[in-house]
């Protein structure tokens, strides 16, 4: 059981909380957590709970914020169920094989599997309030139970979660032409081919569906909904959770992004270092995340692309297998850097030499990019991604889209989608002012 330390005749407010099991989701939640103790430290005691294997990577994202009274944030574990097919010790996204990630999925919204371990957690525990994933909608209930305040965190921004739930039973997968309009939306009128919307959206099994049709009825009940955003980003779409009855409070919080943590490898600065000796805004930043597959062939593919177009670039390729072309490295000399593991993305594309980044349109990166002020080629591959990009291409207008022609198999003829390299001068746009502060505070949207 968390400790209740006191001030006073006061007692600390201890906060609980639990995220998904993908660092996309854990590292917005590590930091809500530090926010949370930091801000009031004499008043409030953050707890994040995860699962025992996850424990090290959460504790490399609290080790920057390590201060002379230790880490403010504590970390309880609860145990991952066993599921069939999964490897033991394989417990977040990141971890598991991309042919075992849907089993992980399946874990983390089965009442059967996870409730269980996580109640047990919880009442042991025993918060004063807790925030919890959006996945794990039966903590509502034993928050119900307890007298205790649930809030859902949402790490996705409020533009494609809310066209997510508009879309909710339009679509058909029988159809895969059809290009949707999203109904209740502001201008500008955001079209989606059905074939890049999720495939829970255009699947039209009733149980996939009654899924999140439950999961958007706990989150009205809920006490609160937090999410990832901030106004100055999505202006016409965060009061859209209050104002539709989506929640009965609304609380913007973003951008959470985590601090840099130590690197597992040696020699942080080495990709600093390479980007020092380049000119401003002359190279291109390549990174799909954590979480996307990008085939072998396609890889091939891009290498050639960045062979050919001519520039320089830092390209983060998350694989143990793949190799290039053979003696592509020979080729691209000096002007080119691969980084195969962890790269620290939030100073790469704080760095002057950064003029444009090509992304999967993740949310995570979608923050760090605004908040560099960095314009982005898009390059959505799963999930939301594809409903995401409407906003950096069509809404907020930094940037465009790598293929036009929308999703499938794609060339990757860079030079072909104005990256390469003129005789003076880049053909994307010059970094744009960031869209909010450092200091500005978090919005709350509140019913009347």
């Amino acid at each position: 059981m968390a400790s209740t330390e006191t001030t006073g005749s006061s007692k600390k407010l201890r906060v609980l909380l639990i995220p998904f099991f993908a660092s996309s989701h854990i590292g917005p939640f590590t930091e809500l957590a530090v926010s949370l103790a930091t801000a009031r430290p004499q008043a409030v005691e953050a707890t994040i709970a995860v699962t025992p294997a996850t424990v090290p990577f959460v504790r490399s994202l609290l080790q920057p914020h390590e201060n002379g009274s230790g880490i403010p944030v504590k970390v309880a574990t609860y145990p991952f169920p066993a599921v069939d097919g999964l490897p033991k010790g394989v417990e977040n996204l990141g971890a598991a094989a991309q042919a075992d990630a849907w089993r992980i999925d399946v874990a983390a919204l089965s009442d059967t599997l996870m409730r269980p371990v996580q109640e047990t957690l919880i009442r042991a525990q025993s918060p004063d309030a807790l925030v919890t994933d959006v996945h794990f909608m039966w903590n509502a209930g034993v928050c119900d139970e307890l007298g205790v305040p649930c809030v859902t965190f949402n790490v996705i921004g409020a533009f494609s979660t809310i066209a997510m739930r508009h879309l909710l039973g339009r679509v058909s997968n029988g159809e895969p032409e059809v290009v949707t309009t999203i109904p209740r939306f502001p201008a500008p009128e955001i079209r989606v081919p059905t074939v890049e919307l999720p495939e829970y959206l255009r699947s039209q099994r009733k149980g996939g569906q009654s899924t999140f049709h439950r999961l958007y009825a706990v989150q009205g009940d809920c006490f609160g909904l937090a999410v990832n955003t901030s106004p100055a980003l999505e202006e016409h779409y965060c009061g859209m959770y209050v104002g539709n009855g989506y929640a009965k409070r609304a609380y913007m919080l973003g951008p959470l992004s985590p601090r840099l943590p130590s690197s597992p490898e040696a020699g942080d600065s080495r990709y600093t270092d390479w980007l020092d000796s380049k000119p401003s805004r002359s190279v291109v930043y390549l990174c799909f995340g954590s979480l996307a597959h990008v085939s072998d062939a396609q890889l091939d593919e891009l290498a050639l692309g960045l062979e050919a177009s001519g520039m320089a670039f830092l390209w983060v390729v998350r694989t143990d297998k793949w190799s290039p072309p053979e003696r592509w490295h020979e080729r691209v000399g000096g002007r080119g850097m691969v980084a195969t593991a962890w790269a620290p993305q939030r100073a790469i594309l704080g760095h002057r030499a950064v003029g444009a980044f090509v992304t999967h349109c993740g949310w995570n990166s979608v923050l760090e990019t605004v908040a560099a002020g960095v314009p982005v080629l898009t390059w959505p591959i799963v999930f939301e991604q594809f409903i995401t990009e409407r906003l950096l291409t069509q809404v907020l207008g930094i940037g465009e889209r790598l293929w036009p022609d929308g999703a499938g198999v794609r060339s990757t003829s860079l030079e072909g989608r104005g990256m390469r390299r003129g005789e003076e001068s880049w053909n994307w746009p010059p970094r744009f002012t960031p869209r909010w502060r450092k200091e500005d505070p978090p919005t709350v949207i509140c019913t009347a």
